[in-house]
């Protein structure tokens, strides 16, 4: 998948997380569904072990109460493909 096309799917999920502040009394039960799924998603978007702890990370964001607005995905991808890319590339 093109990095960008990436990104956009990333600001989309975490967009999807933002969706529990938007209905009251429903914010937390959504939460609890889209929890695993969220670290589901991380783990199919970004694979290996940084992929791993991404979805550990965004698993328990999306269970504690009042940060859920971490952009979990998006902070994902700025970490793969702009400051890791940087250190891959200072490195080489």
């Amino acid at each position: 998948m093109n990095k960008y096309k990436k990104l956009v799917l990333c600001l989309f999920l975490d967009a999807i997380g933002y969706v529990s502040f938007l209905i009251p009394g429903v914010g937390e039960f959504s939460d609890v569904v889209w929890a695993p799924v969220s670290a589901w998603l991380m783990t199919k978007l970004y694979k290996g072990r940084a992929g791993k702890i991404a979805a550990v990370v965004s698993f328990v964001e999306e269970l504690m109460p009042g940060v859920d607005v971490v952009p979990t995905f998006t902070l994902m991808w700025l970490y793969v493909y702009v400051f890791n890319a940087k250190s891959i590339a200072e490195n080489s």
